[in-house]
């Protein structure tokens, strides 16, 4: 297998599970120094435990800003190097109809995809090395309408924009910020909200019959989608988005 993050030091936000965790490990074989963070300490322990290659987890919320500077501190003394590749992959959903939509749901929407997003970059760039590349994770729902994700959406939406607006202010350290932005991709998602095995089942059949493709994406394509912004392949892709969608956006 070809080394193209050889002793790269990653860091994945929401990197114990789902697309992150892939992503983890890929980037663990591709020779990257890889650290995760998540909110369960105990899904991060088995996450490293799958990961190997001597992968470190530290356990935090997203929304804790001040945490962030800890974490950091913690995660470059651990390697003995700044960090060449962060993803900011940590998020939620919460979706309900608009005349059902609560303030705790919009506050929780937005202070973990958005305001978190914005201070886990700011606040990482004292450990960054110059010519890091900075990952967004979005989705294709960033240009669509739908009615139950208003907030969602449009937090994605968000760190869309922040990805160009963070690539011009970083442009003297070389530092690259680009986003990633899925379609319907088969995660553990589905089952956090406590249904059936046919209901989740079910979930998954209607988000499929969505897409033009008519298929769920796999987390590991969606890691490829994520070695590709972190390597020296899209040295060229600035302020850009990479679209994994299956053809959500066509329609």
């Amino acid at each position: 297998m070809s080394q193209k993050l050889n002793n790269k030091v990653a860091v994945i936000t929401g990197g114990n599970s789902g697309m992150g965790l892939a992503a983890a490990k890929l980037f663990a074989g591709q020779g990257a120094k890889v650290a995760i963070t998540g909110r369960n300490q105990s899904t991060i322990d088995s996450a490293v435990a799958e990961i190997g290659h001597g992968a470190i987890g530290l356990a935090g919320d997203a929304a804790n800003i001040d945490a962030l500077d800890g974490s950091y501190k913690k995660i470059t003394a651990s390697f003995g190097s700044k960090i060449d590749i962060l993803i900011v992959n940590a998020g939620v959903f919460l979706g309900a109809p608009l005349a059902d939509y609560t303030e705790e749901q919009f506050d929780q929407t937005s202070d973990i995809n958005f305001k978190g997003a914005f201070f886990a970059v700011q606040r990482a760039l004292p450990y960054l090395n110059d010519g890091a590349s900075i990952i967004f994770t979005s989705t294709a729902l960033n240009e669509k309408g739908l009615g139950i994700a208003a907030a969602y959406s449009a937090t994605k939406a968000a760190v869309r924009s922040l990805a160009r607006s963070f690539s011009a202010a970083l442009l003297d350290r070389s530092i690259r910020v680009n986003v990633l932005s899925p379609g319907p991709v088969d995660t553990p998602i589905y089952a956090r909200g406590g249904g059936s095995s046919l209901e989740v089942q079910g979930a998954k059949d209607y988000f499929a019959s969505l897409n033009p493709s008519k298929r769920l994406g796999t987390v590991e394509e969606m890691a490829e989608g994520f070695l590709y912004l972190a390597s020296d392949d899209s040295r060229y892709m600035v302020g850009g988005e990479l679209v994994l969608d299956g053809g959500v956006k066509t329609l």
